[in-house]
Parts: structure tokens; sequence; C-alpha cells
């Protein structure tokens, strides 16, 4: 017998609420093609078509558009049991930290999905630039924080790994420059100090053209050919091009994100927040 099931419903409406397959799959943190395939098997089971496809987005049909109150309906009450039946209906105050990078939105998602999931934890969040969040934790003022280090070390927690290189633009021919241009972070930071290291050990010359307090700004730099710098390499797209040792520019060691705790949190909620972010980077 033909059922509906609550996971294809789920996509139905994060596809739904985003407008594309592309950003509902993120919002479920699945890929596009899997988000795909569950709305093929909602289509076959319905016998009709949900979205209707429009340029980049979708919209929904006239079953579509039936069916949605029905599975808003469905999806919070299924929430709503499972967190009664299982007492998992958290209060307190939890302080969380993510880098003012967010690549893609994707901790500020599942941050979003906390606060709707847990209305009675009061939930501050707090963006900025994540080198001082060590700092912030070891001082008490963020209960958990989320950011990238160039090794994990004790108390620490992976999520992620991600190579960074050197990039310049791919319309320009900067790299070839002597001394060479460089766009990097202009406060304390890892990647500043792998970069500088990696510059002086092969003996080139340089000079400092360009700071930003964010990736954002370091790539628009080197997007606008005013210097190279180091990104990670998801960050590398047509206008872009990573450096090679046969450029002259050697290997960086991978960046790590990490989830790292302080010592006074609720540790219920520091807890169900880490399941969250391990969640949404596993099936990533």
């Amino acid at each position: 017998m033909s059922h509906l099931d609550s996971d294809l419903l789920r996509t139905f409406l994060a596809i739904s609420d985003a407008g594309s397959f592309v950003g509902g799959a993120a919002r479920i943190y699945r890929s596009q093609s899997a988000a795909s395939t569950q709305i093929a098997k909602l289509e076959a089971l319905l016998g009709a078509d949900v979205f209707e496809r429009h340029g980049r987005g979708v919209r929904l049909t006239a079953t579509g558009e039936k069916l949605e109150p029905v599975a808003r309906g469905v999806v919070r009450q299924l929430d709503e049991t499972l967190a009664d039946l299982t007492g998992s209906v958290l209060t307190g105050k939890l302080r969380v930290g993510i880098p003012d990078d967010d690549r893609e939105g994707r901790l500020s998602r599942v941050v979003a999905d906390f606060a709707r999931t847990y209305p009675g934890v009061e939930l501050s969040v707090h963006c900025s630039f994540s080198a001082g969040f060590p700092k912030a934790l070891a001082e008490g003022q963020l209960d958990l924080a989320v950011h990238e280090v160039g090794s994990v070390g004790p108390g620490m927690e992976q999520l992620w790994a991600e190579p960074i290189g050197w990039a310049a633009s791919r319309a320009h021919s900067v790299q070839q420059d002597d001394p060479l241009p460089v766009a990097l972070f202009d406060r304390a930071c890892w990647w500043r100090d792998v970069a500088i290291s990696s510059l002086r050990d092969s003996g080139r010359r340089y000079r400092i053209v360009y700071s930003s307090e964010t990736a954002v700004g370091v790539a628009a730099a080197i997007r606008a050919g005013i210097a190279v710098g180091v990104l990670n390499r998801s960050a590398i797209h047509d206008d872009l091009v990573m450096l090679s040792p046969a450029d002259g520019f050697s290997d960086l060691p991978p960046s790590y994100l990490v989830i790292e705790r302080g010592e006074g949190g609720n540790p219920e909620l520091c807890a169900t927040m880490s399941d969250s972010l391990r969640r949404a980077f596993s099936r990533a």
C-alpha cells in the first residue's frame, strides 16, 4: 500500500521555501541529486508534478499548492510529538559563535533550524572574525563556537577539512610580478601566518598591498587583479585560478572547521547544537 513518507514531505517543503532545488537541498543538508530523487518519488506516488520549473527556480503546481498546507501540518505535528514523547523540550541560554564568512550559509541554516526546533532556548549568535573565538570561549563570553584552525587541538571536534591554496585572477598575471603583490587578513590569523611563512621559505620577494578582515575582501582583491592571496579551494570559481608549485607557489596545509566548547555552557544545549552541526556536515 502506498503512503506518504515524512522525509519526502520535508524535502518538498524545503524546496518550496527556497524556490529552487539547489537552495532546498542545502536547507536539508542533502545533495541536489538526492533532493531531486526524493521529489521524483513523491511525484510518482501522487501521479502528478508538485513543481513547475522556470529558469533556475521552481513554483508550486496546483497539486503542490494543495499538498503544501497538509505537509506543513504533518511535519509540525511529528516534530511536536517527538519532542513531547522524548521529553526533549529544551530551555536555557546558548551563546554560539560562527564565522562572518560562513560560506553557503550552512552554519546559519543549522542555527536557524535549531532555533525553530527548540523555541524554548534563548539563542544568542555572535557572527564575527573567528580568530577571536578561542579567547571568547576561555573568558566565558561564548558557550560554543565553530571556527577554522590549522590543526585540531585538544577540546576541538573536527567537522570538515578543506584544502587551501594560493589563488590569482584568471584575467590578470600579477603572480609574475616582482615583488609579488599579496592580499592578506589584516589581523592575527593562522592563514596570514601560513601565507607569510610560505613566501619567506620560497625566498620570493613580496609586498602586502591589500588587507581585509574577511575572506570575502581578500577574494575581491584577487578577482580585481590587485594581488594574489590564500583562499579555500571551494572559493575558486571560473574567474580565479589556483596556483601550484609549477607556478612557484608551495602547497599549503588544509584548513579544519571545528566545534569548540567553553567551560561554563549548558552541557545539554551544547551537545544538542553539536549534534545538529555534526549531522549537517556528515550529509554534505
